[in-house]
C-alpha cells in the first residue's frame, strides 16, 4: 500500500494488478468507497471484480478515512487551508470537490486518464459527479445516492445513535485510524439542515459514457427513486435492482453484481 501527496493530503492507494493473460491496455477500475467506507473495508470485492472483468484495479481512502490523512477539528467550523489541508467539519459540496478536484488529481498521479468508475453509495454519487464533467470510459454505481430522502436522514440518525451507545465506533475503529474523523465528517453533514437541498439529478444529465446502476430493494438507505430518477436523467443508463439485497449489493450479492459489470464492461476499452 502506498501513500500519493495531493496538496499536501496523503492519501492510501493499493493497486490491484490485472491477472496474467488479461487484454492489455483495458482502462483500470478505480474504487470509490462509501461514506463510511476505506481500502480495507471494501475486503476482497475489488480483487474479484478485477479478477472477473479481466482489468487492473486502484483503490484509495479518501481523506480522514482509512490511513488517509486525518481531519483536524473534524467538528469545529469548516476551513480551507493554504497548503491544501482541511479542518473542521465537511460543506455541503464535499462530494462535488471530491469528484472534480481530488480525485482528477489522484488520477494524473497515478497516470490514468479514462477509469472505469466503480462507486458505492457516497462513492456512488462523487462517481456520477466525475462522469458528468470528466472523460470516463464507464461508470459504474451501488446504490446512489442522487438527492436526501427522509429514509436516508432516519438510517444516518439510528446510525449515529448506534455510534454512540453500541459497539459499532469498536467494529469501525478496525478500518480507520482515526475513527471518530472518520464518522463524524460524514454523520454530521449529513444530518445537517442545509445538506437536505443536496439534489444532482439536472448534473446527471450531462452523463454520456457507458453507466450501470445497482441498488438492493432492502437498501436503509435510499429508495429505488433514486435509480428512477438517474435514468430519467440520463436514459441510457442501464440497471440492476436486486431482491434480498441492502445497502450493499457487491458484499450482499457478489456473484450477480460482477456478473452484471462484467458484461457491460465487455463492450468498454
Amino acid at each position: 500500500m502506498n501513500q500519493v501527496d495531493i496538496d499536501g493530503i496523503f492519501l492510501d492507494v493499493e493497486q490491484i494488478q490485472a491477472q496474467p493473460g488479461a487484454s492489455p491496455g483495458l482502462a483500470p477500475l478505480v474504487f470509490l468507497h462509501e461514506g463510511l467506507g476505506s481500502i480495507s473495508m471494501w475486503r476482497d470485492w475489488p480483487a474479484s471484480l478485477c479478477a472477473a472483468t479481466g482489468r487492473a484495479g486502484w483503490v484509495y481512502s479518501r481523506q480522514g478515512y482509512g490511513n488517509s490523512s486525518p481531519v483536524e477539528d473534524v467538528r469545529g467550523p469548516s476551513h480551507q487551508h493554504p497548503n491544501g489541508q482541511r479542518s473542521g467539519r465537511l460543506k455541503t459540496d464535499y462530494m462535488h470537490r471530491e469528484a472534480l478536484e481530488i480525485l482528477p488529481k489522484l488520477l494524473s498521479s497515478l497516470g490514468i486518464e479514462r477509469p472505469v468508475l466503480i462507486g458505492h453509495s457516497d462513492g456512488a454519487t462523487i462517481a456520477l459527479l466525475h462522469a458528468a464533467q470528466k472523460p470516463v470510459s464507464a461508470c459504474v454505481v451501488l446504490a446512489p445516492h442522487l438527492m436526501v430522502e427522509d429514509v436516508s436522514v432516519k438510517s444516518i440518525e439510528e446510525a449515529r445513535q448506534a455510534y454512540e451507545t453500541t459497539n459499532l465506533r469498536e467494529r469501525l475503529s478496525r478500518y480507520h485510524q482515526d475513527v471518530d474523523v472518520a464518522f463524524w465528517q460524514w454523520n454530521d453533514i449529513w444530518l445537517s439542515a442545509a445538506f437536505r437541498d443536496f439534489d444532482i439529478r439536472e448534473e446527471c444529465k450531462t452523463i454520456t459514457a457507458p453507466l450501470l446502476a445497482i441498488q438492493g430493494e432492502d437498501d436503509a438507505y435510499g429508495t429505488l427513486a433514486q435509480l428512477h430518477e438517474l435514468k430519467r436523467a440520463a436514459p441510457h443508463c442501464q440497471q440492476l435492482i436486486l431482491a434480498q439485497c441492502g445497502h450493499s449489493p457487491h458484499r450482499d450479492q457478489p456473484q450477480a453484481v460482477n456478473e452484471a459489470i462484467r458484461v457491460v464492461l465487455a463492450s468498454v476499452d
